[in-house]
């Protein structure tokens, strides 16, 4: 039986000395492993449709107990601009290593889907790539069910100006909450603004950004640290876009 999705390819492995198992996240169908026969080959028509970050239409045939194999594929966009670049490789990377962890197979996720096509052209076009980091980490967290509590006091429920996170807790804390978590991390102003502003904004919404570098970097840590204490599981590709981005900035 043939069937056809429109997917990314979140990564591929080597079967053999010239097959590759490709993990597709289709739009419908959630995501879907199959083999593509000969892709490995210096003239297969799958060599260009193999690559993360690849917008396709796949049509593959399933059949019987094995694992379906790609009959065709259509390229959409290749996203080559990321692929040529170390550093956008590398946060491309770690949100498709991001969301292969939080989303099942055969689990259809639409929204997250088009966000994520949207998210990658954004990063192509040269879209702050820290902010939009934090906007599919923060998606990510939401369709997870790991969503922090950003939009009023995660103790009190009122609707008081965040004046700290609480990791413990789950979100902000107001000015007459903090003392409930001493190990709460401080807020500036403009981190209290920004973060529920990511997490609530249309990504195509989203216009020319400028975000002083002390802001990301309380961003990034307050996030992250949630993400941390919450997830089940570490991310490789985070160490290594850290290690390359530090490699970049000290070389710059």
């Amino acid at each position: 039986m043939l069937q056809k999705v429109e997917g990314i390819v979140l990564r591929a492995r080597d079967y053999g000395e010239s097959h590759q198992v490709i993990l597709i996240f289709s739009e419908y169908q959630g995501k879907i492993a199959v083999m593509a026969r000969g892709s490995k080959k210096p003239k297969s028509r799958f060599g260009a449709v193999t690559e993360p970050f690849t917008e396709a239409h796949f049509v593959y045939f399933t059949g019987g107990s094995g694992m379906p194999t790609l009959s065709q594929a259509d390229l959409i966009h290749s996203h080559h601009l990321i692929r040529s670049d170390l550093l956008l490789t590398a946060y491309g990377a770690y949100w498709l290593d991001l969301i292969d962890k939080c989303t099942e197979e055969k689990e259809p996720c639409p929204g997250l889907y088009r966000f994520l096509t949207l998210a990658l052209k954004k990063l192509e076009s040269g879209t702050d790539p820290d902010i939009l980091t934090r906007m599919v980490e923060l998606r990510i967290m939401r369709i997870a069910g790991y969503q922090p509590v950003l939009h009023h006091c995660a103790n009190c429920r009122q609707q008081h100006r965040p004046v700290r996170f609480s990791i413990r807790q789950g979100g902000f804390l107001c000015a007459d909450c903090q003392n409930q978590d001493p190990e709460s991390l401080p807020l500036t102003e403009a981190t209290a603004r920004i973060l529920p502003l990511l997490e609530r904004i249309p990504l195509e919404q989203l216009g020319e950004v400028k975000v002083k570098p002390e802001t990301k970097e309380q961003l990034e840590r307050i996030v992250h640290a949630f993400m941390e204490e919450y997830f089940p599981f570490k991310l490789k590709s985070l160490t290594l876009l850290k290690q390359i981005r530090q490699s970049w900035g000290s070389s710059s």
